[in-house]
């Protein structure tokens, strides 16, 4: 009798310092929930088959004009850890943890990254910084340090994952870099429907010619002085094309497109993973943004 209560408080112990509830495969029984489908896809690189990540937001869905649900709130309730971008990006999610019950980490997977801002200060910061691999970098050593405090057993393992992850990162940005290299310099010219490449364009030498809305969030409108300055910024610059996320409205950018004689792409993915291809993945999602870029601009 003795020896099974003794065998009973040191599986409560174990249960204890996990911060979870350990199964008998090793697995950690804990709720963690991202905000985004790109987010959960980095966290299960390094999570791997140890805890279950699920996404706040469905696939398809833009977080920028996101109106949460009950269940929202009650999913938020019950996580153990919640894993944002942060940079005010998921102002959709800050009343649900306000008034979320139950307790839980919150990682911001940005945090520690140098914030883009607006020149004249009207329009944010720019919370689009997983469009730049090298930042995903810094996403994933935040990440494994959440998973890790949830569940220190699994430090090594979550370290492990996240070295081999951190790997295929830089040669995604190395495979970026050869694929932008087959567009001549002077023709690298973006315009998007709001400011969300401008990490990418940093990164790989590209110039943002314009933005159908003046805003780091898709959930604006433009003015008839900023669709005409667009216009004229287009023919002047020589670019060849208007993209779009593939939740974007196209009207606007149609229009301009028949001012202007430019393509319309629509079929970017840069806020939402896809169900399957071509975006089932966030680094299936870059190549399949930049093989899209490079064939209409090389």
């Amino acid at each position: 009798m003795q020896r099974s209560f003794s065998v009973w408080i040191l599986i409560i112990f174990i249960l204890s310092a996990c911060g979870g509830n350990v199964s008998p495969s090793g697995t950690v029984d804990s709720a963690i929930l991202t905000s985004t489908t790109f987010l959960a896809d980095i966290t299960r690189n390094v999570a791997g088959d140890r805890v279950t990540i699920e996404s706040l937001l469905p696939i398809g869905t833009d977080p920028h004009s996101y109106q949460p649900t009950p269940q929202d709130a009650a999913r938020i309730a019950d996580s153990k850890l919640l894993i944002i971008n942060g940079a005010e990006y998921e102002h959709f999610i800050e009343s649900l943890i306000e008034n979320a019950g139950g307790e839980r980490e919150v990682v911001e997977a940005s945090a520690g990254i140098s914030v883009r801002e607006d020149p004249d200060g009207e329009h944010g910061v720019d919370p689009h910084m997983w469009l730049d691999p090298n930042n995903v970098v810094v996403y994933v050593e935040n990440i494994r340090e959440g998973l890790t405090h949830l569940d220190p057993e699994g430090a090594a393992f979550y370290r492990s994952n996240a070295d081999k992850y951190a790997g295929e990162l830089n040669d995604l940005d190395a495979w970026i870099a050869g694929q932008v290299s087959l567009i001549p310099a002077e023709k690298r010219l973006l315009v998007t429907n709001h400011e969300a490449l401008g990490y990418f364009a940093e990164r790989y030498g590209f110039t943002i010619v314009g933005t159908l809305i003046e805003s780091v969030s898709s959930d604006a409108s433009p003015s008839a002085k900023q669709m005409a300055d667009l216009i004229d910024q287009i023919r002047s610059s020589g670019a060849p094309a208007i993209f779009l996320d593939a939740s974007d409205n196209g009207s606007l950018a149609n229009q301009i497109a028949e001012e202007t004689g430019v393509r319309v792409v629509t079929d970017l993915h840069l806020e939402s993973l896809t169900d399957g291809a071509p975006a089932a993945t966030y680094i299936d999602m870059m190549k399949h943004n930049v093989t899209l870029i490079v064939d209409v601009l090389k």
